[in-house]
């Protein structure tokens, strides 16, 4: 088998060592698209090391066929069309996975389509609907709004009809934004996002990857009985709290990561994805947003493409894309 392995930091596509199993409640996929992730190139920098027991091959998302199914499996067969979510070892040839974490494809996408689904869906889902716990006709900030998670995120506040105010770094990002259903947004080029948010209507639910640089102007636009969920740490890890605001408006921050989190807890995720999210995928009311892909032996490009902070929506790699 071959996959990526970091070496002194540097993308190395290379003979690996296969993996084992599968155990009786996994499966093995053979990789068609790997999706990247802001998570993978925190890890080449060494600032986001695998759970322990995971393989240290980078990817979070992969998309494939199933060859293998574990004695307990009873909801996947040889030859399905898949899309999984990972702790690691998406870069690679073949992954073996909790069934758990597995969803049949979405009817009508493609491989290449189901690769931009499971981390971005399974991030927004879980932090906005679980963590956040969003009531009806709440409204939410999005930062980061035209990365991979914050499209997703739009698309399911628009379907479930939560209107999203976005900061984005361009005019480009939030014209995509807004066609993706963002009710507004914010060039965060053009100084803070405080007043326009305030103008808005303020939020009930912040979904935030940026961190301490924001942590001020979040608490001034979140509003009594609000939610901040931090899910990065783009602009730092320390910055001063105003404790007297966070309890005279009854403000409740919560960090939340998907990674490191047991196969049955990423289970009960992806059930409601596919119980909510994906009938609306088959329909067409929501869809993957893909911004460019490239074969994995050029790792290196799609990595930069991602740190110049370029894409809308998912970055790709190309596995074994003849499978789709």
């Amino acid at each position: 088998m071959y996959a990526v392995e970091f070496v002194n930091k540097n993308a190395c596509w290379q003979e690996a060592t296969t993996p084992n199993g599968p155990e009786a409640c996994e499966v093995r996929l053979r990789v068609a698209w790997a999706g990247v992730n802001r998570a993978d190139l925190m890890q080449r920098a060494g600032h986001y090391p695998p759970p322990p027991d995971v393989t240290a091959i980078p990817g979070l998302e992969v998309s494939g066929t199933v060859t293998e199914v574990g004695d307990d499996v009873t909801h996947l067969s040889r030859g399905d069309k898949v899309c999984a979510l990972l702790a690691g070892g998406g870069y690679a040839e073949e992954v073996v996975v909790d069934a758990r974490q597995v969803l049949p494809l979405p009817d009508g996408l493609s491989l290449r389509e189901g690769a931009a689904l499971p981390e971005v869906f399974a991030t927004a889902w879980l932090n906005l609907f679980m963590e956040g716990a969003l009531q009806q006709g709440e409204r939410v900030l999005l930062h980061a709004g035209a990365s991979g998670v914050g499209t997703a995120a739009i698309q399911l506040c628009r379907a479930f009809e939560h209107p999203c105010f976005v900061t984005v770094g361009s005019q480009e990002k939030l014209d995509a934004c807004r066609q993706l259903g963002a009710s507004d947004g914010w060039n965060r080029h053009e100084g803070s996002f405080v007043e326009a948010v305030k103008a808005w209507g303020g939020a009930d639910v912040i979904l935030d990857p940026v961190g301490a640089s924001y942590l001020a102007d979040n608490q001034k636009v979140l509003n009594a009985d609000g939610r901040l969920v931090l899910i990065g740490l783009m602009g730092g890890r320390s910055a001063g709290l105003d404790m007297g605001r966070m309890l005279m408006k009854r403000q409740r921050f919560i960090g939340s990561t998907l990674r490191a989190k047991s196969a049955a807890a990423k289970g009960e995720i992806l059930k409601a994805l596919h119980q909510h999210v994906w009938p609306r995928l088959s329909d067409g009311d929501i869809k993957p947003l893909i911004d460019r892909s490239w074969p994995i032996q050029a790792v290196d490009e799609a990595h930069a493409y991602m740190d110049k902070d370029a894409n809308i929506g998912k970055i790709l790699l190309e596995v074994n894309a003849d499978r789709d």
